[in-house]
Parts: structure tokens; sequence; C-alpha cells
């Protein structure tokens, strides 16, 4: 897979993963993918949550890391 394509697949997870997150007041958006590493933006409730490392490790990157192997972390990147 070259890097468009896993950005596509990545946004495509991300976007099953939201109705979850907004359920709760957050959601997440795509923000880049470099070097293996997805950066993404957790907003809303998520943003100030104190479960938001576990959200963050043990949900959404694991969940996409499971689907992309070449995925090797997963970081939330904070205004």
């Amino acid at each position: 897979m070259d890097k468009s394509e896993i950005e596509l697949k990545i946004i495509s997870i991300i976007d099953k993963l939201r109705p979850f997150l907004i359920n709760d007041g957050g959601n997440l958006e795509f923000v880049k993918y470099e070097n293996n590493i997805v950066y993404v933006r957790l907003m809303g409730a998520c943003k100030d949550c104190a479960m938001i490392d576990v959200t963050l490790k043990d949900g959404i990157e694991e969940f996409i890391k499971n689907e992309i192997p070449e995925v090797v972390e997963v970081v939330n990147v904070d205004d």
C-alpha cells in the first residue's frame, strides 16, 4: 500500500470510530500520516477526558494498527 492508500484507509477507520466518540460528546479528526505515525486530533469531551490515553492507545491506535500493519503509533495533536 502506498501513502495515499494508507491515508484513505485511516480516514475510513476514523469514520467508523467517530460515531462512538460523538455519542460521548467527543470527536476525532485525521491530521496526517507521516513516517508510519498517524496524527489525529481528539476534540470535544475527548480533549479533556481523563481517559484520553486509554481511548487513544487501547482503542483508536489498536484498531488502526490491527487494520494497517504499517502504522506503528497514533499520536494526538493538541492545538
